[in-house]
């Protein structure tokens, strides 16, 4: 969902109409109405203005996640936050479309791009292994 589409159903859910929001902030009713068509872009400022005033995230906002509400990261067990760190590195550096679960595509991996993603397997199991003895080491303490 875009910002605008946000916007606007976040302004509904309160009865406000273009104009209330507008008077709000000391801004135009036009204004509001490009934001909502995702015609013009807010400011940061304006962005956490607004995530105040309804009482839900810049990310929420700004469609970077659909929980305008998510729990805070000390809420979060360690393993979720884990899995939720991982999930973002996934879509930051665009593994999803370079087709990494696609099956097919491990398939056509020559014997070198093989060989290079072993050793990072490796690697990750070897940090993984030290981290337990350590942890294993301090719980023996």
């Amino acid at each position: 969902m875009t910002f605008g589409k946000r916007l606007r159903f976040l302004r509904k859910k309160r009865n406000m109409t273009q104009k209330d929001l507008a008077d709000r902030f000391n801004l135009g009713e036009s204004t509001i109405g490009m934001y909502e068509r995702d015609e013009r872009e807010p400011s940061f400022e304006f962005v956490r203005q607004l995530a105040d005033f309804f009482n839900v995230t810049t990310d929420y906002l700004l469609g970077r996640t659909d929980n305008p509400n998510p729990p805070e990261k000390d809420d979060i067990p360690e393993e979720l936050n884990t899995l939720a760190k991982i999930n973002q590195l996934i879509k930051e550096y665009g593994i999803e479309q370079m087709g990494f679960f696609d099956i097919e595509k491990w398939k056509s991996l020559s014997e070198e791009e093989i060989e290079e993603i072993i050793k990072h397997f490796e690697w990750v199991v070897h940090k993984a292994k030290e981290k337990n003895k350590a942890a294993r080491e301090d719980t023996e303490d």
